[in-house]
């Protein structure tokens, strides 16, 4: 892999949530696990309000590294969670099919299946990351996770459900799950948010 003259393209699926919440998008192969950790937000939809973290199995070593926002708070028996800032995806990612879960929400338990699904070397005049593909809408911030995501469907699409009023108001924008557009999508700088996030620490 020439991590400066390839494209990567990932497929990153929303577990326990049906029908299927997916979306399809190309990352340069340079991107660390913190840049395509924006990509997944953005291309998702989420709001990257809360923690995140990946799972993926280390080539080497054979067993599962944690990457994200290091817990500098956390107890010593704690597994480690290395700066995804720091790590590249390409460290992992060697070979399409190379699988890995990514966390969002701890709360709410937002679990993403990640595949490479290809390598190519990048066409000029293109702008990267992209969304290429993908299908319906992502899940409501704070709905409660796959379950309270499920029941909030099912109030929305009963008017006369007690609780549908409060919904929508909860909402406070309209929302219709099967509706997504990858041209839609729009990318923040990696570098921009992790200012933010990090006050240029």
């Amino acid at each position: 892999m020439d991590t400066k003259r390839d494209i990567l393209q990932f497929e990153v699926s929303l577990a326990d949530v049906a029908p299927r919440v997916w979306r399809r998008i190309e990352v340069p192969a340079s991107y660390s696990f913190w840049d395509l950790h924006v990509a997944v937000q953005d291309a998702m939809g989420w709001l990257d309000y809360h923690l995140h973290l990946f799972r993926v199995l280390n080539p080497v070593s054979r067993m599962v590294d944690e990457i994200g926002i290091p817990d500098e708070d956390g107890f010593l028996d704690d597994p480690v969670c290395l700066a995804g800032w720091k790590v590249p995806v390409s460290a992992y990612f060697h070979s399409v099919g190379t699988h890995a879960e990514y966390a969002y929400d701890f709360g709410d338990g937002w679990e993403h299946e990640i595949e490479l699904v290809s390598i190519a070397r990048r066409p000029t005049r293109i702008k990267y990351p992209r969304c290429v593909a993908g299908e319906r809408a992502c899940p409501p911030e704070d709905c409660g996770g796959p379950h309270g995501y499920a029941e909030l469907l099912k109030v929305l699409k009963n008017r006369r459900h007690k609780e549908h009023t409060s919904m929508v108001e909860w909402l406070g924008r309209p929302f219709d799950a099967s509706v997504f557009d990858p041209s839609s999508v729009r990318f923040d700088n990696p570098k921009t948010r992790w200012r933010r996030a990090f006050g240029g620490a």
